[in-house]
């Protein structure tokens, strides 16, 4: 593999938003979507030939505003999460929402990857989950050994856990944890752990790092300055239950065991530049092959 040329795909407008689309069993797939303030947003369906090293592609359109986070639905392939800003009484506002692929995107553009950019097919709104008096949207997280059926919006410095109903068009916030101390504190970023019955959260902002037991929404380990700059995002080792990675602006990624989190297991200072969710999720891969 490493002999293989790269695989480039080009985007029209600028993209900050990309998550693996785990319900689907049979493809390797990938969600990513844009961020332009004149035309409508999009969200590219792409998959990725592994034996032929080729790229096949749909676009459906994201025409609520520019996206920031994009969530695929463990159990359901045509749902996902986005959250996206949009411009309300001359302000811009941070929201989040459910949504399902229409029914035949697939029938588009395997065989002509261009067709379905000229005239592209709009998602469907399920549900929103706003709440004005929780402040911003900055994530969703979907219960990640779940039936699709809950997920946790991290919006200023609350998290709330929604049940949705079966087919997602309704949302009920049942319950809600709070960001306490100096400042205004806003969650950043977060990911729901897929151990302990998925019942733990980690979540970051600013330099720190923070756990959750989401069964009574309370504060269980806290990682100040865990990083020097903002920590950009988290993940769970999927084989390993206490371990977590983190990275951040200050072009660090770190290893941490959650039962002791005076220092991390491992620093990693290999990159100039902030590290994304992609390269994240690489790494993690690696040290769980290593450690195999």
């Amino acid at each position: 593999m490493e002999d293989d040329a790269p695989v480039i795909y080009g985007l029209e407008f600028q993209a900050r938003a990309l998550t693996a689309q785990t319900a689907e069993t049979d493809a390797i797939r990938f969600l990513v979507g844009t961020q332009s303030l004149k035309f409508d947003n999009q969200i590219h369906i792409i998959d990725f030939d592994d034996e032929n090293n080729i790229i096949n592609k749909n676009v459906l359109l994201h025409q609520a505003g520019e996206i920031w986070h994009i969530g695929a639905s463990p159990a359901d392939k045509a749902v996902l999460t986005t959250c996206y800003n949009k411009t309300s009484d001359s302000r811009v506002v941070s929201c989040a929402a459910v949504w399902r692929m229409p029914s035949d995107w697939e029938t588009g553009s395997h065989e002509s990857p261009d067709d379905s950019a000229h005239n592209p097919q709009a998602l469907e709104l399920l549900c929103r989950l706003d709440d004005s008096t929780h402040g911003n949207a900055a994530c969703v997280l979907w219960e990640p050994m779940g039936d699709g059926k809950r997920v946790i919006s991290l919006a200023d410095n609350h998290a709330l856990l929604w049940d949705l109903q079966e087919s997602s068009t309704q949302a009920t916030a049942s319950s809600t944890a709070s960001l306490e101390g100096k400042g205004q504190l806003k969650f950043t970023s977060g990911k729901w752990s897929p151990h302990h019955n998925c019942s733990q959260l980690a979540t970051a902002n600013d330099t720190a790092i923070r756990g959750w037991d989401l069964r009574t929404m309370s504060q269980i380990y806290c990682i100040e300055n865990a990083h020097g700059l903002l920590v950009r995002d988290l993940d769970f080792n999927p084989n390993r239950q206490y371990y977590l990675a983190s990275c951040g602006d200050d072009c660090k990624v770190k290893f941490w065991d959650v039962r002791n989190v005076q220092e991390p297991v491992k620093t990693l200072e290999e990159h100039s530049h902030w590290w994304s969710p992609l390269f994240l999720y690489s790494y993690i891969q690696r040290q769980v092959t290593n450690n195999n």
